[in-house]
């Protein structure tokens, strides 16, 4: 798996890298497209190679955040691609990663609880519910399928609704029977959906309710690159940090 892994990434880096066109210096977002693509893949590696490290119940966990991060990065050569080439804002793409990847870090709260304490799985119903009312509403926004205003709006209502449910609903009650590793990986976790993912509407803002009748793609892009930079990559080594933790009180 691992070496399969390796290899795919060394056939398909060199085909896309030179389908994208050269980096200018001074194009600061084509060198953050750059930066995150890499360490989305270094991020991918770790957790598939850590996987063997930890017990059996947290593997799947692990499995799922190199999912997410690998998912991102294969997008990010797209993307980085668009971008390089055309300056245009690779909307459709990015819509297509966060569909695949948002979800799943939906159901990695699900896993980390589930390996250590019972919680229903209407959870992740709920929580799955809000990403797709959060991504829907953003996608009709950017692609101008929906007027800008009320779109951010909807999508901000999904946000706070996935924010509500883990503070205040289901998950709140099911992490208070886990372990106190368990519940500062919970913490974490939830400060990355409150503060960290506010970077994304912040970001929809400055490119689409701050850039008068055009939109400001390197805002746009130069915001949204750090925020899946810090969300997927820091989200994943969360639960990696709590999965070895346990995983060592367990031996």
């Amino acid at each position: 798996m691992k070496l399969l892994l390796l290899l795919g990434s060394a056939i398909a880096l060199p085909t896309f890298a030179a389908s994208g066109g050269d980096l200018q210096i001074s194009d600061t977002v084509g060198v953050s497209f750059w930066l995150v693509t890499a360490g989305m893949l270094a991020a991918t590696v770790f957790f598939f190679v850590e996987r063997d490290q930890v017990s059996a119940k947290w593997k799947t966990s692990l499995t799922v955040s190199g999912l997410i991060t690998g998912i991102a990065f294969w997008h990010y050569l797209y993307m980085r691609g668009v971008w390089v080439e055309t300056g245009d804002t690779p909307t459709v793409f990015r819509y297509i990663d966060w569909l695949l990847t948002v979800p799943l870090q939906m159901v990695e709260f699900y896993l980390i609880l589930a390996a250590c304490t019972s919680v229903a799985a209407s959870l992740f119903k709920k929580l799955l519910l809000g990403s797709l009312v959060m991504l829907g509403a953003g996608f009709a926004g950017e692609a101008g399928l929906a007027p800008v205003l009320p779109a951010f709006i909807i999508g901000m209502a999904g946000w706070l609704y996935m924010i509500y449910e883990l503070y205040m609903g289901e998950g709140k009650a099911a992490v208070s029977t886990a372990s106190p590793a368990v519940n500062s990986a919970y913490n974490a976790m939830m400060m990355i959906i409150v503060v960290g993912w506010a970077i994304y509407p912040a970001g929809y803002a400055a490119g689409y309710l701050m850039g008068g009748e055009g939109v400001y793609a390197s805002n746009l892009n130069l915001i949204y690159n750090l925020a899946d930079f810090v969300n997927k990559i820091l989200f994943g080594l969360i639960i990696w940090h709590v999965a070895v933790k346990e995983s060592s009180h367990s031996h």
